[in-house]
C-alpha cells in the first residue's frame, strides 16, 4: 500500500510540472497549447534514448530540456502569429504528428514496442528498498524549485507583462513591449517544462511508449489547471493533486460495480473528468484557487 501511494504522489508531481508549464503559457499569457504532451514526450524520449547510450543523467536531463525548448521555440516562432483557435489546431496537429513518429521511426525510437530498461538515476548508490521515496523527494525537490522561480517570474515585471499581453497584446504593444518575442519566450519555457516531465516521468518508469503520449494527456492537464485554478501557480499544482486523485479513487469503482471493467471502465472515468470539469466551469469557474490579484 505504502508504495502504490508514492507511485501515486510520484505521478501526481509530474502532472504539476506539467500544469505549472501550461499555466505559464496560458495562465499568465493566454496561450492555447493543446500538443502540451509533445513536448512532454521529447523530453521522456531524448532522456531515455542517451541514457541507454551511457549519457550521465544530469547530462541526458539537461539535453532533453533544451531540445523540448528547442522545439517549441520552432513550433511558436511558425504559429504565434495564429488566432487562438488556429494555435490550439496547430500544436494539437504537432502532437500526434510527433507521436506517430515517435511509433513508426523504429529504428530509432523502437516503434510500438518503446524504449525498455531505462536506468533509473544513482540508484545503486541509494538501493532498491528506499528509491522510491528518494525518487519522490527528488522529485518534489526539483518541483519546488520551478514553484519557486515562476512565482518569482509571476511577481517580477515580467510577469505584468505577460499578464498584460494576456489581457490586451494591442495595448501591451502599444505600450513598447515586444510582444510577440515574450509569447516566443514563455512557450520555450513552458516547453522545457514539460521536457523536464517527461525526463522524470521516463526514468521512473524505465518503459516508455508512443501510446503513453496521446492527446488525453494535454487534456488532462488543462483539467487540472483548469480545475486548480488557471493563472495561480498553487492552484495548477492543487489541479493536479485533485486530477490524479479522482482518476486513482474512480479505478475501485469496479469493486462496487462488477459489470465495470476493462475498457468499460475506463470509458466512465473519462466520462467522470468530463462531468467534474463542467460542474467546476458552473460553480467554480475560476477554479478551487482563482488567480492572485497583484497590486501595483
Amino acid at each position: 500500500m505504502i508504495n502504490y501511494l508514492i507511485a501515486i504522489f510520484t505521478f501526481v508531481l509530474i502532472y504539476a510540472m506539467l500544469a505549472l508549464g501550461l499555466n505559464l503559457q496560458w495562465g499568465f499569457t493566454g496561450l492555447v497549447n493543446l500538443g502540451h504532451v509533445g513536448f512532454f514526450a521529447i523530453g521522456a524520449y531524448t532522456s531515455a534514448l542517451l541514457a541507454k547510450a551511457g549519457v550521465p543523467f544530469a547530462l541526458s536531463l539537461a539535453v532533453a530540456i533544451l531540445l523540448a525548448g528547442f522545439a517549441g521555440t520552432l513550433l511558436a516562432m511558425t504559429t504565434l502569429r495564429l488566432k487562438e483557435d488556429f494555435l490550439a489546431i496547430v500544436t494539437l496537429g504537432f502532437s500526434e504528428i510527433l507521436r506517430l513518429f515517435l511509433l513508426n521511426e523504429s529504428w530509432l525510437t523502437g516503434g510500438a514496442n518503446g524504449i525498455i530498461d531505462i536506468p533509473r538515476p544513482i540508484r545503486r548508490l541509494i538501493g532498491q528498498h528506499y528509491y522510491e521515496i528518494f525518487y519522490l523527494l527528488m522529485l518534489a525537490a526539483v518541483l519546488l524549485l520551478v514553484f519557486l522561480f515562476l512565482e518569482r517570474l509571476r511577481l517580477s515585471p515580467y510577469g505584468r507583462m505577460l499578464r498584460a499581453i494576456r489581457e490586451d497584446e494591442i495595448v501591451a504593444a502599444t505600450a513598447g513591449k515586444n510582444v510577440f518575442r515574450s509569447k516566443v519566450q514563455v512557450f520555450t519555457l513552458g516547453a522545457s517544462l514539460a521536457g523536464l516531465a517527461g525526463v522524470f516521468y521516463a526514468h521512473y518508469l524505465s518503459y516508455i511508449a508512443p501510446e503513453m503520449f496521446v492527446p488525453l494527456v494535454s487534456i488532462n492537464v488543462w483539467v487540472a489547471l483548469i480545475a486548480g485554478g488557471s493563472g495561480n501557480n498553487k492552484g495548477a499544482i492543487l489541479g493536479a493533486f485533485v486530477l490524479m486523485g479522482f482518476l486513482e479513487s474512480t479505478r475501485f469503482v469496479k469493486d462496487f460495480i462488477p459489470m465495470l471493467s476493462g475498457f468499460r471502465l475506463a470509458a466512465v472515468r473519462e466520462i467522470l473528468v468530463g462531468l467534474s470539469l463542467i460542474l467546476i466551469m458552473i460553480y467554480k469557474q475560476e477554479g478551487v484557487l482563482p488567480e492572485e490579484k497583484i497590486l501595483s
